[in-house]
């Protein structure tokens, strides 16, 4: 049972993601929680996603459309998992964001219809009898898990049916907006009733949504971004300030000088047709600068944090490096198909996800998918210059998080 004090404490303080869970709790029937105290968590959410709803506002088409393949993809998740079971082993995380984008869309749409979408969950919770209200929560002992309507739950592969009708009947607004709520209402039913079937916990699909759209979508704020060398020494840590100049030899092949030592090894493109990859260290260098991580970069100027040999060894060892390397292979051959992302100002977001499986497990994967967009897009400017130039210098500027050219 929340007690007044709890739910007192909980609508005094506000809530940002790190510092609250978004949680149910399940109560009796009787319980007196009111409607502010059911919805705060989504007038939160809504709040925090807002800035990532970059679409047109005056037209629900391109949002329509959106939740309709969102929810596409929740269909296409389970059916994965209804085909192959426990040999669909990503089906959980998967769910969870689908679930995530599909909530982010009828966000949106609730935003331009200009009802909230706290109102649309509590009164689907209220009309279809739940016996779980949701609820915000700083207290670690309180049930995480989504409302129970207190009857059996539905069979998956039925429940994700009337999601799909529910979801054809939201894209009638666009003809008719004038009398929105009931099929908002149905909607919401559904997918809080997909989410009971699947065994999804709210909580994890807010947390996780507003984690990823804000990664993607806004500019961090410096402080907040993550450093993972600066409680070690100097000679361990990435230089704050760093030159290297990339020289192409006579036989083709190009040489790294740093400090006026020549490091590493020579590089050819190492393919049938020359695409330029022989000047690859370029993104090494931008991951450094931007990322603040690169174990290849940390190899080849000998500057491993050896201090720690749990960091050395899982953070800057021979695996990491071979995921940095193979990361750095799959954007070049993506990167190709794109001119090099030149006059680009983003990277897709497919593509960007693809990057944070790569980096799962690793240190760099607190960075935000915004950081690792201007990683890479750095990073090819400078590599188109060197290319065109067939070398130059690469200037790094971890402060700034920059990397830049010099033509010497």
């Amino acid at each position: 049972m929340v007690t007044r004090a709890q739910r007192n404490r909980v609508l005094r303080q506000p809530i940002g993601l790190g510092q609250k869970s978004i949680a149910t709790e399940t109560v009796d029937s009787g319980h007196d929680l009111d409607t502010q105290a059911r919805s705060v968590l989504l007038i939160d959410y809504a709040q925090q996603v807002e800035p990532t709803d970059n679409l047109p506002f005056e037209d629900l088409h391109p949002v329509l459309l959106g939740l309709f393949g969102e929810v596409g993809s929740i269909m296409s998740t389970a059916k994965k998992l209804h085909r192959e079971g426990k040999a669909f082993a990503g089906y959980r995380q998967a769910a969870i964001e689908e679930f995530g984008d599909a909530l982010w869309y009828l966000a949106a749409i609730c935003r331009r219809l200009e009802i909230g979408i706290d109102t649309v969950f509590s009164e689907a919770i209220r009309a279809a009898g739940y016996k779980g209200v949701l609820v915000a929560g700083d207290t670690p002992d309180w049930q995480v898990d989504i409302p129970n309507r207190g009857k059996p739950i539905s069979h998956l592969d039925s429940v994700l049916l009337k999601l799909g009708e529910a979801t054809a009947a939201l894209l009638t607004l666009k003809a008719n907006p004038s009398n929105p709520k009931t099929v908002l209402l149905s909607f919401a039913d559904c997918y809080l009733e997909c989410l009971e079937a699947a065994g999804m916990s709210f909580r994890q699909v807010v947390e996780f949504n507003i984690g990823k759209t804000r990664g993607r979508f806004l500019v961090p704020t410096p402080h907040t971004l993550p450093t993972f060398d600066d409680e070690f020494e100097a000679e361990e840590r990435i230089p704050e300030h760093f030159e290297m100049r990339i020289v192409q030899c006579k036989s083709g092949r190009t040489v790294i000088q740093w400090n006026g030592v020549f490091i590493g090894e020579p590089l050819t493109d190492n393919i049938r047709d020359e695409d330029g990859y022989r000047f690859h260290d370029v993104f090494h260098f931008a991951h450094a600068s931007i990322l603040h991580w690169s174990p290849t970069f940390r190899s080849l100027i000998k500057h491993k944090r050896k201090s720690n040999l749990k960091i050395d060894e899982a953070q800057d060892g021979g695996r990491a490096i071979v995921i940095e390397e193979g990361l750095t292979a799959w954007i070049f051959s993506r990167a190709k198909l794109h001119g090099f992302f030149a006059g680009h100002k983003s990277i897709s977001f497919d593509m960007l996800k693809t990057v944070q499986q790569f980096v799962s497990g690793y240190e760099v994967e607190a960075c935000p998918l915004k950081l690792w967009e201007d990683a890479i897009l750095q990073g090819y400017e400078v590599f188109r210059k060197i290319r065109d130039n067939n070398g130059g210098t690469v200037i790094g500027d971890r402060t700034a998080r920059r990397v830049s050219y010099r033509l010497s």
